[in-house]
């Protein structure tokens, strides 16, 4: 568990239920190794954001009074994951309301390089100087660009060289920082563009750790089939699980892609929010016990289903997932923490000496 002090904002006694427990205690405790590394985490206080900003009314972040602080999620694991110790990869908010420099001080000072390793959030505008002091001087393992910032073009147009620029790459590439990416377009991994940029990305950069977010964003089954092959024959390329609660996704990235360059994740806090996502008819969308905007969301407004928390989810399918593709015990430890911890430990230590 996450050893710092708790703060007394936070909700989660009220937001765990007897039910949720059940779930942990019967289907996932024992399944869980007892070391965790959960790779994809949005963790930031107001200090990271603009003056003055304000969430709108049902942004998920209202839950957890505008948002989302190490102490905050340091409880919400100490009741989820009971137990367990958890290390974590985290950086901020990815939007236009972020004070980008703010939000780099905070992940660096919540990050010791040993249990808790943070990235810098970078947009193309940025300064290559500005980039490589937001890294440096907060002992970042690497950063996190993102579709938003690329301001100047509709959302369905962004390549992945709009949100990374070469200079940014390069310096990733000279120093062997890891790059959480969620891809862009519509198409979302099977998008042809995509897949021709992600193998180039990876082999322009070849000492660059990229880490391709939520799957590359696949979330229902049609869009993963026949699309991992190009980066799975990279061997700088890395997956992460974010988000995704689909076995059969799930089931098909263990098959198909080395299984030590997959990475568990959460991207938490919406993970912490109750539903489930879902395919229908080669779509997906989440079924949400809880009125806040994350997507394409279908809302149970007459409460006839009792939900758990979207990590728990994520949870029982990367289970059933493992189960199918006949995982080992040592790959399922390698999954859940020894690919992220290895992987994070080492830039660590190539840049910073591994030392606090």
């Amino acid at each position: 568990m996450l050893k710092q002090k708790h703060n007394s904002d936070i909700n989660v006694k009220t937001d765990y239920k007897k039910s949720d427990k059940l779930i942990y205690d019967m289907e996932l405790k024992d399944f869980l190794p007892e070391k965790i590394f959960d790779a994809h985490i949005h963790i930031f206080d107001k200090s990271c954001l603009k003056p003055d900003h304000e969430f709108p009314p049902k942004s998920c972040y209202r839950k957890f009074g505008g948002k989302f602080s190490f102490e905050n999620c340091s409880a919400y694991f100490d009741r989820l994951l009971a137990g367990k110790e958890v290390f974590i990869n985290h950086f901020g908010q990815p939007s236009m309301e972020s004070d980008l420099d703010a939000s780099a001080r905070y992940t660096g000072k919540k990050s010791d390089n040993k249990k808790y390793f943070g990235m810098a959030l970078v947009s193309p505008h940025d300064e290559l100087a500005a980039v490589q002091k937001r890294v440096t001087a907060n002992r970042l393992v690497g950063y996190k660009p993102y579709l938003n910032f690329v301001d100047w073009k509709a959302k369905d147009e962004i390549t992945l060289f709009d949100m990374l620029p070469a200079g940014q790459m390069e310096y990733a590439n000279e120093t062997g920082l890891a790059v959480t990416l969620h891809i862009p377009r519509s198409g979302r991994l099977a998008d042809p563009v995509n897949q021709q940029q992600m193998v180039e990305l990876c082999r322009r950069y070849p000492n660059a750790k990229i880490i391709f977010a939520h799957i590359g964003r696949a979330y229902y089954l049609k869009n993963i089939v026949g699309c991992l092959d190009g980066i799975a024959r990279c061997p700088n390329a890395c997956i992460d699980t974010a988000m995704v609660n689909h076995e059969g996704v799930l089931e098909y990235a263990f098959r198909k892609f080395p299984r030590d360059r997959i990475l568990f994740a959460s991207d938490a806090p919406i993970a912490f929010l109750h539903g489930k996502s879902v395919e229908i008819n080669n779509q997906y969308a989440y079924l949400m016990a809880e009125d806040y905007r994350i997507g394409t969301a279908i809302y149970d407004l007459e409460k006839a289903v009792e939900f758990t928390f979207f990590y728990y989810e994520q949870l029982r399918a990367l289970k059933l997932a493992g189960e199918r593709a006949g995982l080992s015990r040592s790959e399922i430890e390698n999954i859940f923490f020894n690919n992220a911890f290895n992987l994070f430990k080492n830039i660590a230590e190539t840049n910073y000496g591994g030392n606090e």
